[in-house]
């Protein structure tokens, strides 16, 4: 009996062996599943992002910031009274002028959003005529990474196309009709008591409180890029900076 069991055992190991080669010869001939992979982005791609993240970011945010009470109505924006004149401002309202403050502080968040709107070409120009040959950096450099780049390699020249759009804006609404009474009051008074008389320049704080509002309104739709989707509004958003989101 035990010679016929033991012939039978050999024969059935060498069945199931034979049956394990030819499945896995099998498997060896099935092609395996693709592994997804992400499209890679080339610098010229990346570059072209960047631009276009930055261009909607602009365009948003002068829509939201050129309007009346774009700046004067954003708690995050608005130009407050220049700091180095605040002595000016408690002068004032120890004169009783509080009328006069409002005014101006008014009138001063009114030209940051008249040249706002006329400054839009020069930031436009500004974006799309920038080299970023560290592309690759700036995508995965994080929130703000494109904005902060932008801002240290435009603000000056920004400043210089700037300030006139400024100027002319300070005429238009005529901020310093506000103004120049409160701070000819102001050194009148310092002439007096021999303190320091003040003039700052309108000019140059609307600019550069405008410039740095404009700025941080981008920087918010930036990052809003980076995280959602839908505000991805077109392809070239959607391949760059998917493949952040993807990681």
């Amino acid at each position: 009996m035990k010679k016929i069991l033991f012939p039978m055992l050999i024969g059935a190991i060498a069945s199931i062996t034979y049956s394990c080669d030819i499945l896995n010869e099998a498997a060896s001939l099935v092609p395996s599943a693709p592994v997804a992979t992400k499209p890679q982005l080339t610098n010229s791609e990346v570059i072209s992002g960047l631009k276009e993240a930055l261009n909607v970011g602009i365009n948003n945010s002068v829509s939201l910031t050129s309007v009346t009470d774009g700046f004067l109505g954003n708690p995050s924006i608005r130009l407050p009274f220049p700091e180095d004149a605040m002595k000016v401002k408690q002068k004032a309202l120890d004169w009783g002028l509080s009328g006069q403050v409002d005014k101006f502080e008014t009138t001063l968040n009114r030209a940051a959003e008249e040249a706002t709107k006329e400054a839009l070409p020069i930031f436009k120009d500004a974006i799309l005529n920038m080299t970023i040959s560290d592309g690759f950096a700036i995508l995965n450099g994080g929130d703000g990474a494109a904005t902060k780049y932008l801002k240290n390699t435009t603000t000056s020249k920004l400043v210089t196309a700037f300030s006139p759009k400024v100027e002319a804006a300070i005429a238009k609404v005529k901020l310093t009709e506000y103004w120049n009474p409160l701070i000819t009051k102001y050194n009148s008074a310092m002439t007096l008591t021999g303190g320091e008389k003040l003039n700052p320049d309108l000019n140059k704080y609307v600019t550069e409180k405008a410039i740095a509002g404009l700025f941080l309104m981008v920087e918010k739709e930036e990052n809003k890029i980076r995280k959602d989707p839908m505000a991805r509004v077109n392809s070239i958003l959607q391949k760059v900076f998917g493949s952040i989101s993807s990681n």
